[in-house]
């Protein structure tokens, strides 16, 4: 059996999961996403995930923020566990733990957390904010998330950082006992973010990727979180086509690129320059992403999740043989791909038989 967890982005932005000017049945209200997130836990979906965004970028011209529809979804669905994504800079970890502390004990213990370290520098400054060079950026993530651990989990939490202090704080009520926090998810594929997720995070999030890409990451970072005397689990980003043939399925694809927004592709292309690129090691989010790539914001047409419901089940076998716990899915048409996902390729999936190796074999122990 593939005992892989799957997730779904919330599409609490306008514009979908693709930076195209194709239709889309899919909607970014929160009437819409109430309905989706009910139908995504009937059909096998375990997490959900709200991504984070303040200002129109890429064709999203409406935002949902992530935080509040979190909330607003924790008492319409019941087993959903629920990833808000917060920016570390445009948000306190004691504002953002005592939030989160609170939509989890009203859930039962249903949250969970995506630190991102940021890479639209427009977000900051139009509020004023520091804008932080790459490394620095997770830097501060890192302190971020050891200060929500110690209010998460200590009665009487001090702190003395670089960019936070915490003088005797605590949270009340504190979150349902998750071992011993709410999850703590965090992006990056650069080596600031490989070696930040080693020391802190819970699971690292991987952008689209080959099997040999994905199996490299998972490596480096098993090895680093080896060194801090931890384990990390492993989620990794697919954009998800899946039609009767393949021939249909890769057909949507080129649909899809076909009318990509080609000024926002372009612009959003110019906003991440930043975030791989430009550090020391030029290894990184987009860093080497083309115009194809990019029309998917994540790099998620690279995981290769498109064909039958067969084929991308058997890919998904190879993605959890090399590592992989957790597929967060984005789909074109939410209305009918999610559940049709659910209802074909995940009881495909779960029937499935996969050797793993375990994580001492992942760093060559």
């Amino acid at each position: 059996m593939v005992d892989i967890k799957f997730a779904y982005w919330i599409p609490n932005v306008s514009g979908g999961l693709v930076v195209s000017k194709i239709p889309q049945r899919t909607d970014w209200t929160y009437e819409y996403n109430a309905k989706l997130a009910q139908t995504a836990e009937e059909v096998g979906f375990e997490y959900a995930l709200a991504q984070a965004r303040f200002i129109a970028s890429y064709g999203a011209e409406y935002q949902l923020e992530a935080l509040t529809t979190v909330s607003a979804l924790a008492p319409v669905t019941k087993k959903l566990k629920l990833i808000a994504a917060v920016h570390p800079g445009l948000w306190h970890p004691g504002v953002v733990a005592k939030i989160g502390s609170s939509i989890d004990f009203l859930s039962n213990g249903r949250f969970a957390l995506n630190v991102v370290s940021g890479w639209f520098k427009d977000e900051f400054t139009i509020y004023g904010e520091h804008w932080l060079d790459h490394d620095e950026c997770y830097r501060r993530s890192e302190e971020f998330i050891r200060v929500l651990k110690g209010l998460w989990t200590e009665d009487e939490f001090h702190f003395k950082g670089d960019f936070y202090r915490i003088n005797g704080g605590w949270v009340k009520p504190k979150p349902v006992n998750q071992n011993p926090h709410p999850e703590i998810f965090q992006g990056g594929n650069s080596k600031a973010a490989r070696r930040m997720a080693g020391r802190v995070s819970d699971w690292y999030f991987m952008n689209g990727n080959t099997i040999e890409g994905v199996r490299e990451q998972i490596e480096e970072v098993s090895a680093l979180a080896r060194q801090a005397g931890r384990k990390i689990k492993f989620g990794l980003n697919s954009f998800i086509i899946v039609r009767d043939t393949e021939a249909e399925a890769h057909e949507v694809l080129r649909d899809i690129i076909a009318q990509a927004d080609v000024e926002a592709v372009k612009g959003f292309g110019e906003a991440v320059k930043q975030a791989g690129s430009s550090t020391r090691e030029r290894q990184g989010m987009w860093a080497n992403s083309n115009f194809e790539d990019l029309v998917q914001y994540n790099d998620g047409f690279r995981s290769g999740l498109i064909g039958t419901a067969e084929q991308v089940a058997e890919k998904i076998r190879q993605f959890h043989e090399a590592g992989v716990d957790l597929i967060l899915g984005g789909f074109l048409h939410y209305t009918d791909d999610l559940p049709a996902f659910g209802k074909t390729v995940i009881p495909i999936v779960r029937e499935l038989k996969a050797t793993r190796r375990t994580a001492d074999e992942l760093v060559g122990v």
